[in-house]
């Protein structure tokens, strides 16, 4: 990988993924009221998922001080957003609890990768692999943590760029993937090979595509998430999932380094960005950027949170990195509070800022999965088909009650009032342009709402026409038969069956006439509008009359 004895050695190295996906349950697999994390509970031992409890009151509880400040850091909706409020207020239902729902798998201990074909493999300590799931929203996400140490920095920035991608992006003239990670295996805690990723088998993933229209999932990330499967999977499922962002997964980084101000600039750019190693030639002295110096005349200013980057304070040189699909964290190896995970910043890595991250991408995901679902309506509306107009009204009426709900329940602009907490949520909602997607979708789902009003106005209105146009046409034979009281047919005394046979010969007639009125109504509707009309002649108003008989065509 061109490494120089020179270039900074990383001490220890944290890289938290997410990877945020969008629910797509079977119709029929589960029961109407029956939430996605329930069919995955109750898949028990048929799954290797098994939900987190987040229930500090619980006998036996692993929750520590760390857990508290977690805590105390955000503000109030936020704790309710991520921890609820309890079984004991709650009454001890099933559902009780926070809105999120974590479950998580501990059969994976390590993750072998290589970002070359020639490089050395190397092996990371996977910490954790949580699946997050959330009231009313049909959004999964997942996170794989690994932990590893005492690498060169160049090899710590090239795996950052080729480790979370959902698959490939192509293959060079040898037929290896590009920008991919060339070895990347799940081991079990015995060091046997659980899957391994299948990203060089490009025939694969081109017949996918041109069959399916869709991208094909990498085998070791297929493996991670069963049993849900992939939209276009082979194999059933009662969950499936389909992708809804790019296929970089969003992903936070700690690096504890020796000397954090050998960095270069150039080396902050690649970090904070997430564009791989530089040339060798800088770790022996260059400064070569990834992009051109107009591009990055304001890295610093948009991208770098350098409260802490000086040299006093507890953990000196610390600096935070944030462009939206990265948040890292660089600092001094040396310093005891930057690599403290009780108090120091390695525990607010893992906890309050991984959080916060994680409510952003939540929030993005979101945002698009109501976007989905408002294009999948309309595409499968036919104006024509009364069942396809009503299966729209309800889909439409579900999004807007389901973006409702999400608005009062997950949507809001700070999380803290703890400045670095802020300033970190704050800059990676910026960098995803959060705000202007959610004025787009609240937008968009008002308009098909509208759109859902309006229809209903004027099909009141229609009916209201028709109604009005049978009422006046069936006054005239109320009052002509009714004037003074007047009867054709004195048939009071007549025997019961020839007054039932009258009345059933009346009946049919009135109903025929009011049926031919109230298709006839539009017409009719148009006539009674030219005689009200005084600037009109008797001659036309008679041809309007007349058109209430024409042929359509005519």
């Amino acid at each position: 990988m061109g490494e120089s004895v020179d270039e900074p050695m990383v001490k220890h190295f944290r890289l938290a993924l997410l990877w945020p996906l969008r629910l797509l349950p079977v119709p029929g697999a589960a029961g109407p009221q029956q939430r996605p994390w329930q069919v995955l509970r109750d898949m028990g031992g048929a799954s290797p998922w098994h939900e987190v409890e987040h229930d500090i009151e619980r006998e036996g509880s692993t929750f520590e001080e760390r857990h508290y400040s977690e805590f105390v850091t955000f503000l109030p909706y936020v704790q309710q957003f991520l921890y609820g409020e309890g079984r004991s207020q709650a009454g001890g239902e099933d559902d009780a609890g926070p809105p999120m729902r974590v479950f998580r798998r501990r059969d994976i201990a390590r993750l072998r990768i290589a970002a070359r074909e020639h490089d050395e493999a190397v092996t990371l300590d996977v910490v954790h692999v949580h699946l997050y799931f959330f009231f009313d929203v049909d959004v999964v996400i997942l996170n794989v943590e690994v932990k590893g140490g005492d690498m060169p920095l160049s090899r710590v920035q090239e795996l950052m760029y080729r480790i979370g991608r959902a698959y490939p992006s192509g293959w060079d003239e040898d037929g290896f993937a590009l920008h991919s990670l060339a070895v990347s295996e799940w081991l079990a805690a015995d060091g046997s090979v659980l899957a391994r990723t299948d990203a060089h088998d490009r025939q694969a993933f081109m017949t996918h595509v041109s069959r399916h229209r869709s991208p094909r999932i990498a085998a070791h990330w297929a493996f991670l998430l069963r049993p849900l499967a992939s939209a276009h999977a082979e194999e059933g499922g009662a969950l499936r999932y389909r992708q809804i962002e790019y296929h970089r997964m969003p992903l936070a980084a700690y690096l504890a380094i020796d000397d954090p101000l050998a960095l270069t600039r150039s080396d902050f750019i690649r970090l904070g960005l997430v564009t791989g190693a530089g040339p060798a030639a800088e770790h022996a002295g260059g400064s070569a950027l990834p992009y051109g110096e107009p591009h990055l005349a304001d890295f610093e200013r948009r991208y770098c949170y350098d409260r802490f980057w000086g040299a006093g304070g507890a953990a000196p040189h610390t600096r935070y990195l944030c462009s939206g699909h990265a948040l890292v964290v660089v600092g001094d190896a040396r310093s005891a509070f930057f690599t403290d995970r009780l108090r120091g910043v390695l525990a607010q890595f893992r906890h309050q800022h991984f959080l916060l991250f994680l409510i952003a991408h939540f929030q993005k995901a979101a945002l698009l999965t109501f976007s989905e679902r408002l294009v999948e309506a309309l595409k499968q509306l036919r104006v024509s088909d009364p069942a396809s107009v009503r299966r729209f009204k309800r889909a439409i009426r579900a999004s807007f009650e389901g973006f409702l709900r999400f608005t009062h329940r997950y949507w809001f602009h700070d999380i803290a009032e703890q400045a670095q907490t802020r300033a970190l949520f704050r800059m990676t909602t910026e960098h995803l342009q959060i705000d202007p997607l959610y004025a787009e979708v609240k937008e968009r789902t008002a308009d098909m709402n509208g759109y859902l009003d309006a229809d209903g106005l004027r099909r009141q209105a229609n009916t209201v026409v028709r109604l009005t146009v049978v009422t006046i046409f069936g006054l005239i034979g109320t009052i002509t038969t009714g004037f003074l009281g007047m009867n054709l047919l004195a048939e009071a005394n007549s025997p019961l069956a020839e007054r039932l046979a009258y009345f059933a010969v009346v009946f049919a007639v009135s109903t025929a006439l009011t049926i031919y009125t109230m298709v006839k109504s539009k017409r009719l509707s148009d006539f009674l509008d030219a005689v009200s009309d005084e600037r009109l002649s008797a001659w036309n108003k008679l041809k309007a009359f007349a058109a209430v008989w024409r042929s359509p065509g005519e």
